[in-house]
């Protein structure tokens, strides 16, 4: 077991500023080959960027949430793929540190392992001596094809007819993979689908979900650090918000570097920085930028501030952390809509990155766990006295 100095913050979000040009040059040929290049992957794994959910005991950062949202952002500003990419990464490898100690060792013998994972528990598990046996499939797999393990929800059939919601630990190899990941949106993430057909899992990598819901895990030795303490579904929901509120900022970036020289086709204006509908459009869309960044970093602030001191969740506060997801994503979304707007009929060619900055974002918009929609109504039952629509809180 190695165990380095992690990385400071400002250390780790420099280094995913400096991978900003190469990921901006590797996005088209993602987009178009449906993953990751592995110049990127190599990249990523050199900066330690792939380590910062990793246990300390493996070579890992434990990096804080703050951390991670910075990166991560960072990253999608050079491409919202390669982000969401490194951000399912991120959730999964931090899934890893949920399970017996023995499990860890396992996965984490593999040098610079990557993890991916699904939510959604679209398999069934039926018990047998010594563990389960696994048949169904997950679509939506992000980075799996160029992942080691995955992290996967089912469900476990009980003795009396029901089912019990658990978390499987599963080596890539052991999955068949449809490539069937034909899309509008976050085309590089290579989010396939993946199959078990009678899997046998051994039970300790088999996790129960409700205690991992509540913020309990079954890692003895990862049981005092502070990030390993905070619940799952906070964890989540912030680490994938930073691919939205990047994506804002990349959205703005690429709308300044083409805006010298621009004129407003069919109108007076040879320079499209002169005209008064330009002023009012790059205010409100940096504007609504920065409301995603405030509610993509006090979640991050809320995750970074209980975990160590192991204090209760309220519910409020779990939704809240919905809430700000489903308003990054939102005000994101805004915003790259106005900017896409302003950018005129040549931001069409598939050189120019606004184009599929747009369509990233509104794919994030259309997930299940960051529609605004979804994520609004669940704040909004909490505040008036009901209960909960989801266990995914």
């Amino acid at each position: 077991m190695e165990i380095t100095e992690a990385p400071s913050r400002e250390e780790l979000v420099r280094r995913a500023s400096e991978l900003v040009p190469l990921l901006q040059k590797n996005a088209l040929w993602a987009e178009e080959n449906r993953r990751l290049p592995e110049e990127s992957i190599e990249a990523l794994t050199e900066a330690g960027i792939l380590k910062m959910r990793v246990p300390t005991r493996y070579g890992g950062h434990e990096s804080d949430m703050g951390t991670v949202v910075e990166v991560l952002a960072e990253l999608a500003r050079g491409d919202g793929s390669h982000s969401w990419t490194v951000a399912v990464w991120a959730i999964s490898t931090w899934m890893v540190g949920l399970f017996p100690d023995e499990v860890q060792d396992e996965v984490f013998s593999t040098p610079d392992v990557r993890v991916s994972g699904i939510l959604s528990p679209t398999a069934v598990a039926v018990p047998v001596d010594g563990g389960v046996v696994l048949n169904g499939k997950w679509s939506f797999n992000t980075g799996s094809q160029q992942s080691h393990w995955n992290t996967n929800a089912a469900v476990l059939a009980t003795g009396d007819g029901g089912y019990e919601p658990i978390m499987v630990a599963i080596p890539l190899p052991d999955l068949r993979v449809i490539d069937d990941w034909y899309t509008s949106g976050l085309r590089g993430s290579g989010s396939v689908t993946t199959v078990a057909q009678d899997l046998f899992i051994p039970q300790q990598r088999v996790l129960s979900m409700g205690p991992v819901l509540q913020g309990r895990i079954s890692s003895k030795l990862n049981a005092n650090s502070p990030i390993f303490r905070a619940p799952f579904m906070p964890t989540a929901c912030t680490t994938v918000g930073a691919t939205a509120l990047g994506l804002a900022k990349a959205a703005r970036d690429a709308f300044f570097e083409r805006l010298p020289g621009r004129k407003i086709s069919y109108t007076a204006y040879d320079s499209q920085k002169d005209a008064p509908l330009t002023h009012l459009q790059v205010a409100e869309a940096v504007t609504k930028i920065d409301e995603a960044e405030f509610h993509a970093f006090r979640a991050a602030s809320l995750v970074d501030t209980k975990g160590p001191t192991g204090e209760p969740w309220t519910l409020e506060e779990r939704a809240r952390i919905r809430l700000d997801l489903g308003a990054v994503c939102q005000r994101a979304k805004e915003a790259v809509d106005i900017l896409n707007t302003a950018s005129g009929g040549s931001s069409i060619y598939s050189s120019v990155p606004i184009q599929r900055i747009e369509r990233d974002v509104q794919t994030l918009n259309l997930h299940a766990i960051m529609h605004p929609n979804t994520n609004l109504e669940l704040y909004g039952r909490i505040l008036c006295g009901l209960e909960p629509n989801t266990v995914y809180l």
